[in-house]
């Protein structure tokens, strides 16, 4: 772990704690009439508050792109963007999949690339991160996809698409139905940054997504990327943080996954 590793690590993991305690009311909550969805975005603004301050404290200079607070400038090249609860869904229905998120953006002349990024999970206390170059763990325990290569044999995870435009609901369940009938399992867990770290740690074999927001993916993307995964736009360009979709997978999957996606057998 290096320094900047640890600063993330840190903060996610204090972060996760505040979490960890609240999930434990919501169950409570499940048979309010109200329901626990006010408490979970009181949950969600607070740690999105403290993960701000603890970064803040260790690199004042450094910018942050956040899903609740929007774009916060900072002074240089480097940004924080971070995901303080991903999988609310699940978070408000008791569901025990959900994570904090942190990646760090340097830019560089016209381009942006994520540098280091952090997952951490608190239900299961495993913290997945990764720098540049140096390779990917969960648990300071060395990380890499998973060696499948036919998808008959495979596990595709996706997102919901409740919120998508009806064109692009149908492309995807016809993508789905050609996916199932190639023999792969497709699963819908509901929290994209936790999903990304899975197939970094070769617990799943690819991942696509229709609609992506940068904090969704930002460490992801490093983390299956240091792991030996391949991240691209579903059309073929590499992804980075502000792709609109997203297609992850291990080496071998990508080639036909890319050809079910254009429509090829």
């Amino acid at each position: 772990m290096t320094p900047l590793l640890n600063v993330m690590s840190a903060a996610a993991i204090k972060a996760g704690k505040g979490l960890l305690r609240d999930f434990g009311e919501v169950s409570e909550l499940q048979v309010s009439r109200k329901g626990p969805s006010n408490f979970v975005t009181k949950s969600d603004i607070r740690t999105e508050k403290l993960l701000v301050r603890e970064l803040r404290n260790a690199r004042p200079e450094f910018g942050f792109l956040l899903e609740e607070g929007g774009e916060i400038p900072g002074n240089g090249p480097y940004r924080w963007i971070i995901d303080p609860l991903d999988g609310t869904t699940n978070f408000i229905h008791a569901t025990p999949y959900f994570c904090v998120s942190i990646a760090l953006e340097k830019r560089e002349g016209n381009r942006n690339e994520i540098v280091a990024g952090v997952i951490y999970d608190p239900i299961h206390n495993d913290l997945f991160a990764a720098e540049k170059n140096k390779g990917a763990a969960v648990n300071n325990r060395r990380l890499a996809v998973s060696s499948r290569d036919n998808l008959e044999n495979a596990m595709l995870v996706t997102g919901n698409h409740r919120f998508s435009p009806e064109a692009e609901r149908q492309a995807a369940f016809v993508l789905f139905d050609a996916v199932s009938q190639c023999g792969a399992a497709l699963r819908f867990f509901g929290a994209t940054a936790l999903d990304l770290a899975y197939l970094a740690a070769g617990r799943s074999d690819a991942c696509l997504y229709h609609s992506v927001k940068p904090w969704d993916i930002a460490a992801g993307l490093l983390l299956v990327r240091e792991a030996g995964g391949v991240v691209a736009e579903p059309g073929g360009a590499p992804a980075h943080a502000c792709s609109p979709a997203l297609l992850a997978s291990n080496q071998s999957l990508h080639a036909p996954l890319q050809k079910l996606l254009a429509g090829k057998k």
